[in-house]
C-alpha cells in the first residue's frame, strides 16, 4: 500500500525516450495503464477524455497519436508520452533523468521548456538530474553540484551559476559552449591540469560547509585554493 502511494506521488521521465515505452502496445495503452492502476478514469470514456487531455497538455495532437506505436514516433515525441504518462497519476515530484541527452539538439529546448511549463501549471516539485549545468539553470530555482558523490556546491540557481565559488563548478561552467570565446587548439593538456586540481582540492570525506552569500553554501575543504584555477 506504501509503495502504492509512493509510485503515484513520484514520478519518472527516464533519459532514453526509446527503451522507456514499451514497442509492443500503443501511445492509449501506455497512458491508460496508470490510470486504471491508480484508479484515475472510472469508465471507458472517462479514460479517452483524460487520455485526450494528457497528449494536448504536452503539445501532442490526441487524434493522430493516440493509436499510434512507439517506432511511429520521433524521439522528441516519444519524450513527451514519456512526460504525459508521468502526469497521469498527478503526482507531487516529477524525477526528470537526463531528460533531453538522447534528443536531437534542435527539439532540446523545446523539451526544457515543456518540464518547465509542466511543472509550474501542476504545481510539481521536479528534480531535474542532468551532467550538462546549461539546461540546469533552463527549469531550476536551485542547484546542487556533485563531485564523487558529494555535495560540493549549492543554493539558488542564479547565484550559483553567476558566482561559482568550487573549483569544480567553475570547471564544470568552462566547459560550456560559449560562442564570444576564441577557439582554442591542443587544450586538452590545460583541461587535464586544471581536472585534476579539482580532484586535489575536492577531496568527498571533507564535511566543512560554508555559506558564500544568501542560499548560496559550498563544501569548504580546498576553497582557500580555488583561485589557482586558470580562467
Amino acid at each position: 500500500k506504501d509503495e502504492h502511494r509512493y509510485r503515484r506521488e513520484v514520478q519518472m521521465v527516464f533519459q532514453d525516450p526509446f527503451s522507456s515505452l514499451n514497442p509492443a502496445f500503443t501511445v492509449s495503452h501506455h497512458l491508460a495503464r496508470p490510470l486504471q492502476l491508480h484508479r484515475q478514469g472510472s469508465s471507458r470514456a472517462d479514460l479517452v477524455e483524460e487520455i485526450a487531455r494528457l497528449l494536448a497538455s504536452v503539445g501532442l495532437e490526441p487524434g493522430l497519436t493516440r493509436q499510434k506505436f512507439p517506432h511511429e514516433l520521433s524521439g522528441g515525441q516519444r519524450q513527451r508520452v514519456n512526460i504525459a504518462r508521468a502526469l497521469a497519476v498527478a503526482p507531487s515530484v516529477l524525477v526528470a533523468d537526463e531528460p533531453t541527452s538522447m534528443l536531437d539538439v534542435s527539439i532540446r529546448k523545446d523539451i526544457l521548456d515543456l518540464l518547465a511549463r509542466v511543472k509550474r501549471e501542476n504545481d510539481l516539485a521536479m528534480l531535474y538530474i542532468t551532467h550538462d549545468i546549461a539546461t540546469a539553470a533552463h527549469v531550476a530555482e536551485e542547484i546542487v553540484v556533485m563531485f564523487a558523490g558529494q555535495m560540493v556546491e549549492w543554493g539558488n540557481t542564479e547565484r550559483v551559476l553567476s558566482n561559482p565559488s568550487h573549483p569544480y563548478t567553475r570547471l564544470l561552467l568552462s566547459a560550456v559552449p560559449d560562442g564570444s570565446r576564441p577557439f582554442v587548439t591542443g587544450g586538452s593538456a590545460r583541461f587535464l591540469e586544471q581536472a585534476e586540481k579539482v580532484r586535489s582540492l575536492s577531496r568527498p570525506e571533507s564535511t566543512v560547509v560554508e555559506q558564500v552569500g544568501p542560499n548560496h553554501f559550498i563544501r569548504a575543504l580546498g576553497v582557500s585554493n580555488a583561485g589557482t584555477l586558470k580562467n
